[in-house]
């Protein structure tokens, strides 16, 4: 949808990264079973015993302190001690140097959007290590070699402003009977969440003087108007108009000309609230409809629509577990993550009542709701299969793109609303490789695809509105030496009977008796799928020389919809751990790897999932990567955006909910005694989403108890840990160099 209905920036910045290691795009899955592990708060001193206030008992609170001098000596000691360690081993300059390479490529694809027949783009290299601006005509981006204009340096821009920005992105308005194109830039300090917006002119390539400009918060605005935004903010700046979550409670109406105070309040939430974001609903005649979205919890919000001269609100009529995903030709469409019974009224009065499934995409017409403000007679669009799942739907102008997974591989289709429901076509690809619609607007006709698998390299394909045809408009050449290597799909079987997917990345003539270096990599959680994806760093730095990659597809994640997602929430989490734990035994089992040569990966919610093979399965891993992980989950809650997760995690403070979170919480169970493989812990000072208190408290257990770790904390970076191109290199260097010298890989 034009703008944002759903509020996807607003509540993406929820949940953790889940992009795989070396992602050439990265910015950057029922039975409850707990496993019996307690806090050991009596062993030498080394726990948090588990209290109300676990705070008032942490001997390492001091860490939380993210910029107190302490805390930063701290860090920049572990900082120097492993980066002495690991960039004096003799692999440590060719990996960073081939990260580099792969980073500041000028042959990548210059991913792009499409306003009024030109292309834009956000562009990073050597040479521009926070990144142009810049655009071209849709001819010349056709074409091998694009003629660029530049329209904003941030580069030249931080230096001039003697700021350490970072580009998180704009928010553009244009409308036929206002030919100015104005944007809403948002600039970060470091690559936090947190940002400032400011307006810009695409004419003048300059920042509107007098214009927009709102002050540092996590924050979202949307436009109603040439003249009117309504934003979502931290409203006086002290903290007084957030949620506990530290998202906006307050949405308010700004017209432009009069100061950010004056703003007109629209609607306010409560503190209990995760957030209160605005929306605007931009329909097939150009009328603009204003709104705000009120995320109660994690994964239920209520959406209302302000009509115009009217001060109440009127109520989306869909269940709280629902997501709009997009507009086209009058109906409305969503998406489902729970069984729903909609009522609907008809024109005699009579009550007329259907069944829907979670996972269900569905559609109604949007002027009779508009009209009666009632739910209209309410249409199947798809119904998934239980190994299936809706990614959602991306429209353009004549065009409406499906898009799933199916059996963890991406599939698109083409819909078309008629008399008789809905038709599904399935759109033709080069391959069996996973897709992804790159770009589509409403007002524009011009698709973009990205085609990619495991081995295949990156591809943009466009898509005709009119032929349906599917054609190649640019790709980029191999990153990596695929030849030899195959990629093979399994099933584990977990310990409640459920079969989870794993993808197997390796050489076709591995000897199967254990001896592979592996890579098992995942996430389980916040319904994010983890799909084939094509990863130069992974296939330059490990695949080449001869390691296997393996990719989990655990429940927590939305490989199959929510009911994958949901099998893992909050007491039920152990399934997660379980399911991880079993594609590594499978692994083995086939003879892939063993446990000497077997390492694991993840970040954030995956760094959690890190955090707890350690302390769950120390005897299965001899190389753990932990990145921007969540591991103290007794006090999760009280740590930045902390609070907007209790519904995946639980509540530490619910005293039912409570006893589960001790069982888990890596921080509480880890064990002085125990023998457990060398971490490699990474997270970020500018890390304002996940508390970098987590990964510093942590290691300090492992240096009190006299465990050998390595840790380093990037002091930008944001949740990525990787502010720029460079630090991304920087980071996978370290990272792979560790693993290498961890499970034994042989450098060709």
């Amino acid at each position: 949808m034009r703008n944002t209905l759903i509020a996807t920036t607003a509540l993406a910045l929820l949940a953790a990264c889940a992009s795989q290691p070396g992602s050439d795009q990265e910015t950057g899955p029922v039975v409850q079973e707990t496993t019996g592990a307690t806090t050991r708060a009596d062993i030498k001193g080394a726990f948090v015993a588990p209290s109300t206030d676990p705070a008032a008992e942490d001997p390492r609170v001091w860490l939380e302190e993210v910029e107190g001098e302490r805390a930063l000596d701290w860090v920049r000691g572990q900082n120097e001690r492993s980066l002495g360690d690991l960039q004096s081993d003799p692999n440590y300059a060719e990996f960073e140097a081939e990260a580099l390479a792969i980073v500041n490529s000028q042959d990548r694809i210059p991913y792009g959007s499409v306003r009024n027949g030109e292309v834009y783009n956000f562009w990073q290299d050597e040479a521009n290590v926070r990144g142009l601006w810049r655009k071209t005509s849709l001819e010349s981006y056709k074409t091998d070699a694009p003629e660029w204009e530049t329209i904003l340096d941030f580069d030249a821009l931080a230096e001039a402003e003697d700021a350490n920005w970072v580009f998180k992105g704009s928010n553009c308005y244009s409308a036929p009977d206002n030919p100015r194109r104005v944007c809403m830039v948002s600039l970060s300090d470091g690559g936090k969440d947190a940002v400032i917006q400011r307006e810009f002119d695409l004419a003048t390539k300059s920042f509107v003087d007098g214009g927009f400009e709102t002050p540092e918060a996590k924050q979202s605005v949307s436009w109603a108007d040439y003249d009117t935004v309504l934003v979502g903010t931290d409203w006086g700046g002290d903290g007084s108009t957030l949620t506990e979550s530290g998202y906006p409670t307050t949405v308010k109406r700004w017209t432009r000309g009069t100061p950010l105070e004056s703003a007109e309040t629209l609607y306010t939430g409560d503190k209990t609230d995760v957030g209160i974001w605005p929306f605007v609903l931009e329909l097939d005649d150009g009328t603009r409809l204003q709104g705000v979205v009120e995320a109660d919890t994690f994964f239920t919000s209520k959406y209302f629509w302000f009509p115009e001269g009217e001060t109440t609100p009127v109520q989306w009529p869909i269940p709280p577990k629902a997501t709009p995903v997009g507009t086209y030709k009058g109906h409305f469409l969503f998406t489902l993550e729970q069984d729903w019974t909609a009522e609907i009224e008809a024109a005699d009065g009579a009550l007329m009542r259907k069944a829907f499934k979670s996972g269900d995409l569905l559609a109604f017409d949007l002027a009779s709701f508009l009209e009666t403000r009632k739910l209209p007679d309410t249409e199947l669009v798809f119904r998934p299969t239980d190994r299936q799942a809706v990614n959602g739907v991306a429209v353009a102008k004549g065009a409406a793109l499906l898009s799933i997974n199916d059996n963890v591989v991406g599939k698109l289709f083409r819909l078309e609303p008629g008399e008789r429901g809905w038709s599904r076509a399935p759109v033709s690809l080069p391959g069996t490789g996973e897709v992804g619609v790159a770009f589509a607007d409403k007002d524009e006709e011009t698709v973009f695809l990205n085609y990619e698998g495991f081995l295949t390299p990156s591809s943009l394909l466009q898509y005709d509105t009119e032929t349906g045809a599917v054609t190649e408009l640019k790709s980029v050449p191999p990153k990596f030496d695929a030849d030899g290597l195959t990629v093979q799909q399994f099933e584990a079987t977990s310990k409640d009977g459920t079969k989870v997917p794993y993808f197997v990345v390796h050489r076709e003539d591995i000897t199967l008796d254990g001896s592979t270096p592996t890579l098992l990599y995942g996430y389980g959680g916040f319904q994010v799928s983890l799909n084939p994806g094509y990863s130069a760093i992974t296939g330059k730095l490990w695949l080449e020389n001869g390691g296997a990659y393996i990719l989990a597809n655990i429940r927590g994640g939305g490989e199959f919809g929510p009911q994958w997602h949901q099998a893992g929430l909050k007491g039920k989490r152990q399934v997660i751990y379980d399911d991880f734990v079993a594609v590594a035994e499978d692994a083995i089992a086939k003879g892939i790897t063993s446990t000497e040569h077997l390492g694991i990966m993840g970040g954030s919610n995956g760094g959690l999932l890190m955090g707890v093979m350690i302390t769950q399965r120390p005897d299965l891993w001899n190389a753990v990567v932990v990145q921007v992980p969540l591991l103290d989950m007794l006090r999760y809650h009280k740590l930045l955006a902390g609070a907007s997760w209790v519904d995946e995690y639980g509540d530490p403070d619910v005293a039912e909910e409570r006893p589960f979170l001790e069982t888990i919480s890596p921080y509480h169970n880890f064990d002085p005694d125990a023998d457990y493989p060398t971490p490699l812990i990474v997270t970020s000072t500018k890390d304002d989403r996940v508390h970098p208190g987590h990964a510093r408290k942590f290691a300090k257990l492992f240096e009190e108890t006299g465990k050998d770790f390595l840790y380093y904390e990037n002091i930008d970076g944001g949740h990525s840990a990787a502010a720029n191109l460079k630090e991304r290199a920087k980071r996978s260097a370290l990272e792979y160099t560790y693993l290498a010298r961890r499970l034994g890989l042989e450098i060709r």
